[in-house]
């Protein structure tokens, strides 16, 4: 697990502000907002992060049968807030074997969605066809929000994109074949909004897929 700041588009070093630069700088991306190290699966953390965050923490909620919490990360700092939340679940798959999910909510730019995606960023861009019908819909919070598949992607995942309150939302699923949650009718949760129910947040181990 990584111990310090680093860049939400590539996972490379960052530096702090300073004398030369009023925002975190990274040698290739130059300023960015700084993913925070990854905090492990617990009430505790979800409340860290959840408390700091400007953009939604989006979860299933209800889980899937069977699903857990396993992660959450967000991208800014103790001045800007969360710019940024990656959640991550995790459980049987729709097909059988286990499959994970990681929501990420972001601003435009931000690059922490295609980074996870596996695809140039920051923002889905040409990956989209967002001229063509959505692939499938979901609830964010009591929105019917639609959303398209991203192509371009490895072949271990399936990844779908969209705009929920005004910013992007990433769905990256692993493997491939358990993107059929996503034609479940999945119905997010806002986890700022979430109050004393996620105190009832069942989590499991930490995913390796949100320290990639």
């Amino acid at each position: 697990m990584r111990g310090e700041p680093s860049c939400p588009k590539c996972g490379g070093r960052v530096r702090a502000p300073g004398l030369f630069a009023d925002t975190w700088q990274c040698s290739v991306h130059g300023a960015v907002h700084p993913l925070q190290p990854v905090l492990p699966p617990s009430v505790e953390a979800l409340a860290v992060a959840v408390n700091r965050a400007r953009v939604p923490a989006w979860m299933p909620w209800p889980l899937p049968v069977g699903w857990l919490f396993s992660g959450i990360a967000y991208a800014g700092d103790d001045r800007s807030g969360g710019r940024a939340t990656a959640v991550a679940c995790s459980g049987p798959g729709p097909l059988g074997g286990f499959g994970e999910l990681l929501l990420v909510a972001e601003e435009l730019g931000v690059g922490l969605g295609a980074r996870y995606a596996g695809i140039d960023g920051p923002d889905p861009g040409a990956h989209i066809a967002m001229e063509k019908p959505p692939v499938t819909k979901l609830l964010a919070a009591g929105r019917p929000t639609p959303l398209w598949h991203v192509s371009g992607t490895p072949a271990d995942r399936a990844v779908f994109a969209g705009e929920a309150r005004g910013l992007w939302l990433w769905a990256i699923v692993w493997p491939e074949q358990s993107g059929l949650l996503m034609y479940d009718e999945l119905v997010l949760t806002d986890l700022r909004d979430a109050g004393a129910e996620v105190e009832l947040l069942p989590c499991g181990a930490l995913s390796p897929r949100i320290l990639a």
